[in-house]
């Protein structure tokens, strides 16, 4: 393993991808917190394996004061804030004219204002310390056109283009920023599309097979080592479907 004795924040690890990111962060020895709006059985269970090097908050990720103060916190219980994970999203599968704007809203306000007041709240304790790693979990759809997914695509987008202006501003400051891109896999948010569409994907995907969520724990776990003088750059974890 790459990282070890760092204090990390991973944003929505309560399910799916993040919780893997969260478990497979403790078992390589490192400190983690992370928030999510409801609690699951599964933060009760790291709690009670990790003690005081896993934290959970119930928090919604566009609560300006939350968020701020939750980094605080996690910044008082472990000592500093070495690497923030932004992984909270949701996906879309649905044509723009027949999407309604509550959803709309609903993914900017989770997709992009949510990772943007986190960032935000981690450089300026990244900036004190002098180092600090930020990886935004993004997507192949930040990169290409998927019919259905145009908000959640811009909202992948966004996130690609925030890391590279970010890493102008903050790379003098010893904090390296990139984005680890998965394409499509078993999850969630895939859980929308239809399995000829997942098989479809397949199919076209040089590899031969879709990523899984240990694929790219092993790139951010990299990307996160502060070990690579990597900065500003999009990971691709899709088996060469963009290649």
């Amino acid at each position: 393993m790459h990282t070890k004795d760092q204090s990390i924040i991973v944003s929505g690890g309560s399910r799916g991808l993040g919780l893997h990111l969260v478990s497979r962060l403790l078992e390589s020895g490192n400190r983690v917190a992370t928030f999510a709006r409801s609690r699951t059985p599964a933060m009760d269970r790291l709690s009670g394996e990790y003690g005081d090097a896993f934290h959970f908050t119930e928090l919604d990720a566009v609560d300006v004061d939350g968020v701020n103060a939750f980094v605080a916190d996690v910044a008082n219980r472990f000592g500093s804030v070495d690497s923030v994970v932004n992984n909270a999203a949701i996906g879309q599968d649905q044509l723009l004219m027949h999407t309604d704007v509550d959803t709309i809203r609903r993914i900017v306000d989770i997709n992009i204002v949510g990772p943007t007041l986190l960032t935000r709240a981690a450089i300026k304790r990244m900036m004190l310390q002098g180092s600090g790693n930020i990886c935004n979990i993004s997507s192949i759809c930040g990169s290409r056109g998927y019919a259905g997914l145009s908000v959640y695509a811009g909202s992948k987008g966004y996130l690609d283009a925030m890391m590279r202006a970010l890493a102008r501003e903050v790379g003098e400051a010893g904090i390296n920023i990139n984005c680890v891109a998965p394409g499509f896999f078993e999850s969630e948010m895939s859980s929308v599309l239809r399995p000829e569409q997942l098989a479809t994907i397949k199919r076209r995907t040089p590899s031969g097979q879709l990523s899984n969520d240990e694929n790219i724990f092993k790139v951010v776990d990299l990307v996160i080592s502060g070990t690579t003088n990597m900065q500003g750059q999009v990971v691709f974890v899709d088996g060469g479907i963009t290649s």
